[in-house]
C-alpha cells in the first residue's frame, strides 16, 4: 500500500522548524513555478487564489523569499483538519519511517513530497490555473503517477490508498499510473440522508491515514475495518469506494 493525502493551507512553522531529512524530488520544477508566482503582483495573487488582500501580500512575500533550502518538515508544516487528526508528530520514530516509505503528500508547488521532505511556506493550490487556459495541474501532466508508481514499486506497493480531495487526486493521471487506485468516501446523516461534509471527511482522511500506518493494511478489505468517531464501513459500497457513514457526530476529538 502506497498512500496519498492533501497538503494543507493553514502552517505551523514553529512546529516543523528543523525536522526536515530529505530533500524533495521535484525542485526544479518547484523552482520554475516559484519564478513564475515571483512576477505576480500581490493584487495578480489576490485575483488568482481568491483570497483577502493581507494573504496574498503573504503569499508574494513567501514567494519572493522562497529557497530550495526549505528549513520544515513537510508533515509537520501543514496544519489543516486532517493534519490534526493524523498527528503526525505523536507517531514513534518506526511509524514514521514507515510514513517516510508509504505516505505521499500531493502539492500544488512541490508535486509529491514525503513527509520529512525540506519545504518552504507556501501557498499554491492544485485547482488553481498559472494562466488562462493554463491549469497548474496540466504543468504537472504525468509526472506525480510515474513517481508514485515509482515509490511503489521500491516498497513493494500493490494499491494507492488515495485519501486526498478531488482537487489534489486530480492531479495523479490515471492513464499514466499503473496501480490500482482505492478511495475512501465518508459521510455524515443529515436531514436529507447521507451526505459528505469537508470538515468532518477531511479529519476522517488524516485519522484513516494515521490508522493505515500504525496497522499496514495489505489488501483493500483491511480497510473496511477501520472505525473512528462513529464512523462505519457501508456494505454496500463499491470496493474501489468503500464509503464509510456516521449516523450521529460524536465528537471531532483526536483518537489513536
Amino acid at each position: 500500500m502506497l498512500i496519498v493525502l492533501s497538503p494543507a493551507k493553514s502552517l505551523d512553522e514553529g512546529r516543523a522548524r528543523d525536522k526536515a531529512l530529505t530533500a524533495p524530488r521535484f525542485l526544479a520544477q518547484a523552482q520554475d513555478l516559484v519564478d513564475r508566482m515571483r512576477g505576480k503582483t500581490p493584487k495578480d495573487l489576490q485575483k488568482m487564489m481568491d483570497i483577502s488582500p493581507a494573504l496574498a501580500s503573504l503569499n508574494w512575500h513567501r514567494f519572493q523569499d522562497w529557497t530550495p533550502d526549505g528549513a520544515f518538515s513537510a508533515a509537520s508544516l501543514f496544519d489543516g483538519d486532517a493534519y490534526k487528526t493524523l498527528r503526525w508528530d505523536d507517531l514513534d520514530a518506526d511509524t514514521q519511517a514507515t510514513g517516510q516509505l508509504r505516505l505521499r503528500l500531493l502539492s500544488g508547488l512541490y508535486g509529491l513530497l514525503r513527509p520529512l521532505d525540506a519545504i518552504a511556506p507556501y501557498r499554491l493550490e492544485m485547482g488553481r490555473a498559472l494562466a488562462p487556459g493554463e491549469p497548474l495541474v496540466a504543468y504537472w501532466g504525468a509526472r506525480i503517477a510515474h513517481a508514485l508508481d515509482a515509490d511503489a514499486e521500491a516498497v513493494g506497493a500493490r494499491w494507492l490508498l488515495n485519501l486526498a480531495s478531488e482537487e489534489y487526486a486530480s492531479s495523479i493521471d490515471r492513464r499514466a499510473l499503473r496501480l490500482p487506485v482505492v478511495s475512501p468516501v465518508f459521510k455524515d446523516r443529515g436531514k436529507d440522508g447521507f451526505k459528505v461534509v469537508s470538515f468532518h471527511a477531511k479529519r476522517a482522511r488524516g485519522a484513516m491515514v494515521r490508522w493505515a500506518l500504525l496497522h499496514h493494511p495489505t489488501h483493500p478489505d483491511d480497510l473496511l475495518a477501520f472505525s473512528w468517531k462513529g464512523y462505519a464501513w457501508d456494505p454496500r459500497s463499491a470496493p474501489d469506494a468503500p464509503t464509510f457513514l456516521r449516523e450521529a457526530q460524536d465528537g471531532d476529538g483526536q483518537d489513536g
